[in-house]
């Protein structure tokens, strides 16, 4: 059992306050979006006392570290923790499932784009689904919403007798006959294609929503104008509108499976995935977009997120996967936890002591995550405050 030291990430998207703020630092002065826990390639986290990389230490003892089952099924740490703050709206974006991932990752060795290459959409073998726990007021996008709802929104839009022509064409779209996926399929692609011209639609949105008031959409239609401000002319304050609006309050999980369309939009939380940084991106976002495999991969199927609350001293959040759990843990008298494999622990509030099966004590401060190893096989976690475990999923326990 150990201090981890994790990694930040610096998109421009992040909250400048937030992650400094957990760990009782100063903030850095730029954007930190994401803190990585884990052992991905792209940024591993190091173990603090042993000085060296966790996937490092995972390579000299695999077994010791994930579990034997662990290492039979994965052959590595299956998931990545992430604490996430963001001030911006993200991409929208979706991820693959693991023959999606598996076939787009060989494909892009084929054609020899490097792993690392900013234009590579699979740098990873496997799927991305994500659980997001909200630790302060989040908003997002997330599926798409029933049809009958993205027909009402884009009517309340075009709802003048002289409407704008590019909402019309949009409005004519949605209402032809058809299953919600089918349909919505059909205006993505229109969209993402640029089938219309993409400045024009995207002000007529904005004009709009603006209209509107307090009917309504509200929640959603305030997000047109900061959205196009920030990304002028990107068809992704539209195809935002097709989405779910979620709020989730502190506390309140959501789990996002392959193929689900999102963008967070503001707030931080706790999230937990798939080893994996399988991106596929098709707007807000300076970075590389493929719309052609968004549209191959991405669930068109109408559906409202279902949000999870958590609830009593050991709440562990539904994620239908084998890679990953999230525990959210209510600190307070000791607790004694057993673990199935490795676990990463962080404290969100106050502050916890974790004591090994020798006995053996360390202090978990706010925003300072711990490594347990499989090999520990559980510990005693007491404090104040709220943290989370992130671990393994649907393997069963040791005998």
């Amino acid at each position: 059992m150990e201090r981890l030291v994790p990694t930040i990430q610096h998109y421009d998207w992040g909250d400048r306050s937030f992650i400094a703020s957990l760990q009782s630092r100063a903030p850095s002065g730029e954007p930190e979006a994401e803190l990585w826990m884990g052992a991905h390639q792209r940024s591993p986290s190091m173990l603090a006392h042993a000085g060296v990389g966790l996937d490092e230490a995972i390579a000299r003892d695999p077994v010791a570290t994930l579990g034997s089952s662990v290492h039979q099924a994965f052959g590595a740490l299956p998931f990545l923790a992430k604490i996430l703050a963001s001030a911006h709206p993200l991409s929208i974006q979706t991820h693959p499932s693991t023959a999606q991932a598996q076939a787009g990752f060989d494909r892009e060795n084929r054609l020899g784009i490097p792993r690392m290459s900013p234009n590579r959409v699979y740098p990873d073998p496997s799927h991305k689904p994500e659980l997001l726990c909200a630790l302060t007021p989040f908003e997002a996008k997330c599926g798409f919403r029933p049809l009958d709802d993205a027909r009402a929104l884009f009517d309340l839009l075009g709802g003048s007798a002289d409407r704008d022509r590019q909402l019309g064409l949009i409005i004519e779209r949605l209402a032809q006959p058809g299953a919600g996926c089918d349909v919505y399929h059909d205006v993505l692609a229109w969209l993402l294609r640029g089938g219309t011209p993409v400045d024009e639609l995207v002000a007529a949105t904005v004009r709009a929503a603006a209209a509107a008031g307090d009917g309504p959409f509200r929640r959603e239609l305030t997000w047109c104008a900061p959205i196009a401000a920030r990304h002028p002319g990107d068809v992704g304050v539209v195809v935002g509108l097709l989405l779910n609006h979620v709020a989730l309050d502190p506390g309140q999980a959501m789990f996002l499976g392959a193929g689900n369309l999102h963008s967070y939009l503001r707030g931080a939380g706790v999230e937990l995935m798939a080893n994996s940084d399988n991106v596929i991106r098709g707007g807000l976002t300076s970075k590389h977009v493929d719309v052609e495999e968004l549209l191959s991969v991405v669930d068109t199927t109408p559906a409202e997120p279902v949000v999870q609350h958590a609830s009593g001293p050991l709440q562990r959040f539904d994620a239908p996967v084998a890679d990953f759990s999230l525990t959210r843990v209510a600190l307070a008298d000791p607790v004694r936890i057993e673990i199935a494999g490795a676990e990463i622990v962080i404290v969100t509030v106050g502050s916890a002591v974790l004591v090994d099966h020798l006995g053996a004590s360390l202090l978990a401060a706010c925003g300072a995550p711990v490594w347990v190893p499989a090999s520990y096989r559980g510990f005693v976690i007491s404090g104040s405050g709220s943290a989370y475990r992130a671990g393994v999923g649907l393997l069963p326990a040791r005998s």
